[in-house]
């Protein structure tokens, strides 16, 4: 048993709670990490919230990245001393993990958003023994060591710890926007796509979209700056839906509507503008996850012209492929993820998420040291 320092996110509390807690051995299937960094996600903060099922008290955090220092007995991936990323679980062993699409797990819920193991455990206990959920995406990586289970774990070459810190936002934003346009919607060169939501997911599926030829890309969102750097990382045009009406000016862009879409702000009303604004036959990847019992209305009629409704879970991503992908196009400078990040060391982690919902920092990061 090995003890360490958590961020526990508690039942109506909306903040994280440095506690010392008490980790599990790694069992045969499990890695001990000591976490370099981990990014937070728009998912852990409605997660924190209630609005999604993970019960509290639990151990949030999907985006990490550390160095191995144990491994369990069946442990295949990766050995003591090697630096990795982390990401979501799966089982290994339903027909979607077989065909390479982990991302479509038979038992993604449960593995993901339980915070426990699949027999109901969890590697994390308080001091007094009350347990916590530890298994959050498999990693729960809010924490400067973490168990995590071994399908969670992507090997990555780094030249020091600060490169491997500055991956950590691959293991899920990056990977999600990156990967809905790169492995999804797969848009031809000339086709148009809009982004809606310039956050951390809108803006990798932007960079992605640039690497495709896509033209034009759009990007939608209410906030100047990041349409501003949504320029910059290879939107062709923007449109601050405060101002302008997105489908109107979509129609106007691309000459009719989009040829494909990707929704990212998690807001229903949005999906609705996102389904309006593509051209007949288009398509649109749904990434942002509402809170629970969250609808949206959308015209049948308009659907009956082709056009579809795609929900797309972490880009579709085979991690032991496309993870490495996106960490070579980010050394290419292709994919220059790095200029939406800002570190914070980890006491600051309430800081850091107010930041984030604020809209003042697009993807927080907190960077452990020692």
């Amino acid at each position: 048993m090995v003890t360490t320092r958590a961020a526990v996110a508690r039942p109506g509390a909306s903040a994280f709670d440095w506690t010392q807690v008490r980790l599990d051995a790694p069992r045969p299937d499990e890695v001990l990490v000591r976490v370099v960094a981990a990014g937070i996600c728009h998912t852990d903060l409605t997660s924190r919230d209630g609005g999604l099922p993970v019960p509290l008290p639990a151990v949030l955090g999907h985006e990490g990245a550390g160095v191995v220092e144990a491994v369990g007995a069946d442990v295949t991936r990766a050995g003591p001393g090697d630096t990795v990323l982390l990401s979501f679980s799966s089982c290994g062993e339903c027909a979607n993990c077989g065909a390479g699409r982990p991302a479509y797990c038979a038992a993604f819920l449960p593995r993901n958003f339980s915070g426990r193991r699949p027999d109901g455990t969890t590697p994390i206990t308080q001091a007094d023994g009350e347990p916590v959920g530890g298994r959050f995406f498999g990693q729960s990586s809010f924490a400067y060591r973490a168990v995590v289970d071994q399908r969670c774990v992507v090997p990555v070459r780094v030249r020091d710890e600060d490169e491997l810190a500055a991956l950590a936002p691959v293991g899920c934003g990056v990977q999600t926007g990156a990967g809905t346009v790169l492995n999804v919607l797969r848009p031809e060169k000339g086709q148009s796509l809009a982004v809606f939501g310039a956050g951390a997911v809108g803006l990798s599926a932007v960079m992605a979209a640039a690497l495709t030829g896509a033209h034009p890309i759009v990007a939608v969102d209410v906030v100047p700056s990041r349409l501003e750097l949504a320029l910059e990382l290879g939107a062709t045009h923007t449109v601050n839906a405060a101002e302008d009406d997105p489908v109107a000016r979509i129609a106007e862009l691309t000459g009719g509507g989009a040829d494909t879409a990707v929704e990212s702000s998690g807001v229903p009303a949005v999906l609705r503008q996102a389904v309006d604004a593509l051209a007949v036959a288009g398509s649109v990847a749904v990434v942002g996850a509402p809170s629970m019992g969250s609808e949206a209305a959308l015209d049948v009629n308009d659907l009956l012209q082709g056009r579809t409704v795609r929900g797309v879970i972490e880009g579709d991503s085979d991690l032991d492929t496309f993870v490495p992908r996106l960490v070579e196009l980010h050394r290419q400078g292709r994919l220059p993820f790095d200029r939406m990040v800002r570190t914070y060391p980890p006491e600051r982690i309430n800081e850091a998420a107010a930041d984030a919902e604020a809209g003042r920092v697009l993807k927080p990061v907190l960077r452990f040291r020692g």
